[in-house]
């Protein structure tokens, strides 16, 4: 059975999605871009079921129109005791500046399957998802429930294990995003074929390498996700270093039905992050930003800051996502609270220097505005030829 166009699905105004960014994003955010015509996505992957239900109930309560949540596709890890001890020593220090003592956290991350549970007993509009990938038997019951998925992939690779596994759309990650790389497959190992082969590859964790092999642009990797599934109907949505209506034609003459930007969102009024984090992005110039392993363990591009530098000579021993996450995560908060960024995980996308703080809703209508001028200047440009 073929696939629902996104716009029409989504009754998509205009070709404009935001983002999820767990931990930054709020209900307001999400439902003031909805409101304004675009498309709001929660991200929950740190938010447990009730508070998803409290959050999408104080989404509803803002806006009637469709709006989507994120989870992170992961298991509960369990590491050894020696891998926690020798990451807290190397944390100590951090911690001490400011008064604390780095510990084990009660949990190292949400449960997915409870947080699954809970995304399809909310039936957003869009059941969105990172860092791993779904089985066919969870896509459908997120179909049966109403909700159009979307599936994020850094490879094309991992853009036909998203359709071998039924997704409506795949939002093509390029290297230029901010936030966590959503790469889950192995580059070094060709993906079997036919059905069930991608949910086969998940036990197969990508290594450092396969995360560095996935460092796909956003230019490379959209036009080559879009011929590997045009002949499957599944539509194609473009991430990474687009932040204004320049970006969103380009990304739409590359065959692109719509556009995911997280950055661009991120110093709006409405979204979550504090003085110190917004101060960073309003200084930050256009070389400003790494991908790093040490404030997760899972490669992530923000702004370079003290912390980031004190701790990347230990960029390949750091535990692994979500870990590393967690024994950084009181740290942080820390960090947040005393305004200061130099121990905050201050994820951006290349395309930091070109925010522009503002409300949600009048950041849609400049995106339009720019979006429309452009779709015009290139019909200038064709018709002149």
């Amino acid at each position: 059975m073929p696939h629902r166009s996104l716009r029409a699905a989504l009754s998509l105004r205009l070709p404009i999605i935001q983002g999820p960014m767990t931990g930054a994003d709020t209900p307001a955010l999400a439902a003031a871009v909805s409101a304004a015509g675009g498309f709001g996505i929660l991200g929950c992957g740190m938010r447990s079921p009730t508070a998803m239900a409290e959050a999408t109930a104080e989404v509803r309560r803002r806006t009637d129109r469709p709006f989507g949540l994120n989870l992170f596709v992961q298991d509960t890890p369990a590491p050894d005791a020696a891998t926690v001890e020798e990451a807290l020593a190397r944390l100590a220090p951090l911690y001490a500046e400011f008064g604390l003592q780095a510990a084990v956290p009660a949990r190292w991350c949400e449960d997915f399957y409870a947080q699954f549970d809970a995304m399809v007993e909310a039936r957003p509009a869009v059941a969105s998802f990172t860092f791993g990938i779904l089985t066919a038997a969870q896509v459908e019951r997120l179909h049966s429930a109403g909700c159009y998925v979307i599936g994020t992939a850094t490879t094309v690779a991992e853009a036909l294990a998203w359709a071998d596994v039924g997704a409506d759309a795949v939002c093509a990650s390029g290297m230029e995003s901010g936030g966590h790389r959503g790469t889950f497959l192995p580059t070094g190992r060709p993906l079997a074929e036919g059905p069930g082969a991608a949910a086969a590859t998940q036990g197969a964790a990508p290594s450092q390498a396969d995360f560095a092999a996935s460092m796909i642009g956003v230019m490379a990797l959209v036009p080559q996700c879009i011929d590997a599934l045009a002949p499957r109907n599944v539509a194609v949505i473009a991430a990474g270093g687009i932040m204004d209506g320049r970006g969103i034609a380009a990304a739409q003459a590359l065959g692109a039905e719509a556009v995911q930007m997280g950055t661009a969102f991120l110093a709006c009024d409405e979204s979550g992050i504090g003085r110190a984090y917004r101060d960073a992005m309003a200084q930050a110039i256009a070389t400003d930003t790494r991908t790093t392993r040490v404030f997760s363990g899972r490669p992530a591009r923000g702004i370079v800051n003290p912390m980031l530098q004190q701790l990347h000579a230990h960029e390949t021993t750091v535990p692994a996502y979500p870990v590393q996450n967690a024994l950084t995560g009181a740290l942080r908060r820390a960090s947040a609270e005393a305004g200061r960024a130099d121990h905050l995980s201050l994820w951006a996308g290349q395309g930091v220097a070109a925010v522009r703080p503002m409300p949600a809703a009048e950041l849609v209508a400049v995106l339009e505005a720019e979006w429309r001028a452009a779709l015009a200047a290139a019909a200038a440009q064709l018709a002149a030829h």
